[in-house]
């Protein structure tokens, strides 16, 4: 049996712990599971919150790819991708990528690199806004990002 992974974009918040639990439920031979969970953050005490947006369609099938990739390469056992998008405010949740394989490793890498792949392939895009009430721009892909994704070359 092929391994399907749980990809949703989504405006709601999610509840990682619940969602843990449902991918490791049905499998026994689960032995390890990585929860990643991404949160808005205020770098400097000026953000509000951060808008982000997608790319409909498109998204969904990247993250998919990148989900079907590491599903591959790390024999992983399941794996959930969830991003959000809207204004979400410091604090809140983002992303949420759990991994899970028979052992550590293999879903410590695996959620590693789907978030590494997420960061740089998937079309999102992100706006901050400002305490003072001031929307920024979009903002740039950084290149500490581009280097993370290349390590798994």
């Amino acid at each position: 049996m092929s391994v399907q992974p749980t990809i949703r974009v989504q405006a709601e918040d999610f509840d990682a712990a619940a969602e843990a639990k449902m991918l490791t439920q049905a499998d026994k031979s689960i032995g390890a599971v990585v929860t990643f969970t991404g949160l808005c953050r205020d770098d400097g005490g000026v953000l509000s919150a951060l808008e982000l947006e997608h790319y409909p369609g498109m998204a969904e099938a990247e993250m998919l790819r990148i989900a079907q990739l590491a599903i591959e390469r790390f024999q992983l056992l399941g794996l959930t991708a969830i991003h959000r998008l809207g204004k979400i405010a410091t604090g809140e949740n983002i992303v949420l990528v759990i991994a899970a394989s028979q052992h550590r490793q293999a879903a410590f890498d695996g959620a590693n690199f789907v978030m590494d792949y997420l960061k740089t392939s998937a079309p999102f895009w992100k706006k901050e806004h400002g305490k003072d009430g001031t929307a920024g721009e979009w903002i740039a892909a950084k290149s500490v990002d581009d280097s993370a994704k290349d390590k798994w070359r």
